[in-house]
Formats: C-alpha cells, structure tokens, sequence
C-alpha cells in the first residue's frame, strides 16, 4: 500500500502514531464510542418496552382466554387434545410462514388500523382539519 502512494512504510506509521497519540484522537475516539453508546442505550431501552408490551397482551390474552372458556367434559377431552394439538400444529406452519415473509404482524395491524390524511374530516375549502395546538383546547364531547 505504501508502495502504490509513494509513501514509505515508515511515514505512514509515524503518521498513524501521530495520530494515535494525539490529544484530538482521545476526543474523537470517545466521542465515537459515546455515540454509539447511546445508540446501543435507546435500542435496548425500545426491546425493553417492547418485550413488556410483549409480556402484558401475553398476560391479558391468557387472563382473558382462562375466563371465557368452559371446562370440558371428561369424556370429550380426549378429543379435545388432539384438536387442540392439530390447531397448535397449525398455528406454529403459520407463524413460519409468516416470519418468513419479513414483516411484522404488528405493524400491518398498524397499518391497517391507522388512518392516513384522506380519512381525516376535512373543512369545506378540502383542507385537512388541523389538531387543536393545545390539549386544553380540546372541547369535551
């Protein structure tokens, strides 16, 4: 490499030394790694919030399932396991089928659900309506 620049290699490692050993060079380099501390910091703050969100539906569905559904019979729960192991089966092709696909079921709810600026009310002039600039605002319904 040196060869190619016409440099020879021991200006280059002088010149990296000097680099190295610059007091510059201790700012730059803790402030790089600053920056991605608190990158790595948010990422890990958001899989945090995310994996609690996660654990609460979780919680809520499993309360929610054990209230609604009604025992079963003795003599039917036989069958109920193998319904309930062929429907788990099911559940499990299409989860992978799903991950696979890339995206997140999440966010195509999301998606789905969250209107984009031609669902909004709009004045008569076809202008969107604008929020109010301040909670209070707000008029009660």
């Amino acid at each position: 490499m040196a060869t190619m620049k016409g440099l020879s290699k021991s200006s280059i490692i002088a010149a990296a030394l000097a680099s190295f050993l610059s007091p510059d060079s201790g700012d730059q380099r803790e402030a790089a790694i600053a920056k991605r501390l608190d990158r790595l910091s948010r990422q890990l703050d958001k899989l945090e919030r995310d994996q609690n969100i996660l654990i609460e539906t979780l919680a809520l569905y499993v309360r929610y399932f054990l209230t609604v559904s009604t025992p079963v019979p003795e003599a039917h729960q036989e069958a109920a396991r193998a319904q309930g192991r062929a429907r788990f089966e099911q559940f499990v092709e299409q989860l992978g089928r799903h991950l696979l696909r890339g995206r997140s079921l999440v966010k195509d709810v999301v998606e789905e659900i969250q209107p984009d600026q031609s669902q909004f009310f709009t004045q008569p002039e076809n202008v969107p309506a604008e929020a109010p600039a301040d909670e209070s605002e707000v008029v009660p319904s």
